[in-house]
């Protein structure tokens, strides 16, 4: 009588990806989580965000202070917030990126919560960076992560201006 053996799963070949996926759902398949390694606070307000996530398959965003940097030189979206700031209380410009990073750390955040639920907590993150002068000191880069994520767990959202 003819035996059948099973290939061991480590060894299987994986099926191909569904032709109708995208390159970055299919990675996926794989375990393997794609981060958005930009954010932009029109991307966030005109739901191109979201759609990347539940479209293209994004897992995650990546924030940091060049790519906040570059948002606001090529963009309007926050021109209107940082005259409005800058007209208030006196504030260095690591205050007032803080501000504009925080809100729009948060509104992304909200965007990738059901993807953090669904995956059981394993993707839908929004990175927020610790200033890279305290590489140094691990005691003080651990007190400053802390105070970011306080900031960003329990500030208020204080810009609601729409997307140009």
């Amino acid at each position: 009588m003819p035996t059948t053996q099973s290939t061991p799963p480590e060894t299987q070949k994986k099926e191909s990806p569904k032709k109708s996926q995208t390159p970055v759902k299919a990675l996926h398949e794989y375990r393997q989580s794609v981060w958005l390694d930009y954010i932009q606070r029109c991307m966030i307000r005109s739901g191109e965000l979201l759609r990347l996530i539940e479209e293209d398959g994004i897992r995650g965003v990546t924030s940091n202070p060049a790519i906040f940097q570059k948002a606001i030189a090529s963009t309007t979206d926050y021109d209107k917030l940082l005259s409005t700031l800058s007209l208030g209380a006196d504030q260095d410009a690591l205050a007032l990126y803080e501000q504009l990073a925080i809100e729009d750390i948060k509104a992304a955040a909200d965007i990738l919560k059901p993807l953090y639920e669904s995956s059981h907590y394993k993707d839908g993150y929004v990175s927020l960076e610790v200033s890279p002068y305290l590489a140094d000191d691990g005691e003080q880069t651990l007190e400053e992560a802390r105070r970011l994520w306080y900031e960003v767990k329990f500030s208020g959202h204080a810009c609601r201006d729409s997307c140009h």
